[in-house]
Formats: structure tokens, sequence, C-alpha cells
């Protein structure tokens, strides 16, 4: 069974919070990609609607928005998210995920579009 660890962003208030989900309700959130929608009654959250933002693999891989799919992979990357360059023109290959939510992702990030 999948289990995740979901930090929810407030930008309100300017506070996060970490939920562990396990079981079904981090069954349902398989599948889904940076950008969706989702109901936060799947994290014990009712009321509230949440957009994913990004999260990280077992290895600490970065998801990345404009990776389709839930692969690992080496691309080479000149600026955020992913890397931050040291210097000007500076690039480097770097391990990142895709943006599908899969099994292997440790930690998902959101942030609360709507709510209570």
């Amino acid at each position: 069974m999948p289990e995740f660890k979901v930090v929810i962003a407030d930008p309100k208030t300017g506070k996060a919070e970490q939920v562990e989900v396990k079981g079904d309700n981090a069954a349902r959130l398989i599948g889904h990609k940076i950008g969706d929608i989702i109901d936060g009654s799947i994290l014990g959250k009712p009321g509230l609607k949440l957009r994913i933002t990004g999260g990280s693999g077992k290895a600490g891989e970065p998801m990345l928005p404009f990776v389709p799919g839930g692969v690992k992979k080496y691309i080479l990357l000149s600026r955020p998210p992913g890397f931050h360059p040291r210097e000007k023109g500076e690039r480097r290959r770097k391990f990142v995920r895709g943006s599908v939510i899969t099994d292997e992702i440790v930690q998902v990030n959101a942030v609360i579009v709507e709510g209570v």
C-alpha cells in the first residue's frame, strides 16, 4: 500500500502542515499530476480544495511539472526548479521525477485554493 506525507501550505497565514496519508486515501492520490485540484477529504480536511504543487521521491529527487509521466530521468537544467546555478550560463544534468504521482513518491506538496 502506498504511503505519502502531504505538506499543505496555507497562503493566507503563511503556515504549512504535514499530514500522513495511508491506505485507500493514499491510493486515491496516485495518478494525479502537478497542477491538479484535489478534494481535502482525502487528507482528512473536508471542505478544502488543494492544488498539487510538487513533491519528491524516495531518493529526494524533485518532481518537475514539465517532465511528463511518472518517470525518473536525467535532464539538463539551467534554472530552477531542480537546479540553482551558481554562475551565469551554468547548466547541469540532474536526476528528477516526472509530474505524475506514483507509489515511489514520498512527499507531495499542496497549497490551499479554496476552503472553509
